[in-house]
């Protein structure tokens, strides 16, 4: 059954040498147990620059994996220790992109919860960053 939520997003974004840069938003969502995951989804809005896109996040057991349709398309698989390759399809090109979680941790229930991801990114094989976020979930 799908679920009306309310998502806080809270991201730290480190690249380089710049000054860490902080995205905080709460929407409106989704949340859905499907196949022995959740997927937790919203749409993305001009206030993130990535209007037109739909991003899920889909739970399963070890590991998230964030999709992005639309506009931009992704997918990012979230493994604890595991690079993973993905493209990340803009209306003007590609860039191929490697995750590598540092940590993944979620606790979801019917009600809501909380999901907390720390990765690594590397654009075209070059070191990028370091990405944390943290979701809560909760229904309406």
């Amino acid at each position: 059954m799908k679920r009306n939520v309310v998502l806080s997003i809270q991201g730290r974004q480190t690249y380089a040498d710049q000054e860490p840069e902080v995205i905080e938003l709460v929407t409106e969502g989704t949340m859905e147990l499907r196949n022995g995951g959740w997927d937790i989804s919203y749409e993305e809005s001009a206030l993130t620059g990535l209007e037109g896109v739909t991003t899920t996040f889909r739970v399963e057991p070890g590991k998230v994996i964030l999709t992005r349709t639309g506009k931009l398309k992704s997918q990012m698989v979230f493994e604890q220790g595991v690079p993973h390759d993905s493209l990340y399809q803009m209306p003007f090109g590609a860039l191929l992109m490697t995750v590598k979680a540092t940590f993944v941790f979620f606790d979801i229930v019917e009600d809501g919860g909380s999901i907390d991801l720390s990765y690594n990114i590397d654009i075209e094989n070059t070191e990028a960053g370091v990405i944390d976020y943290h979701l809560d979930i909760r229904a309406k």
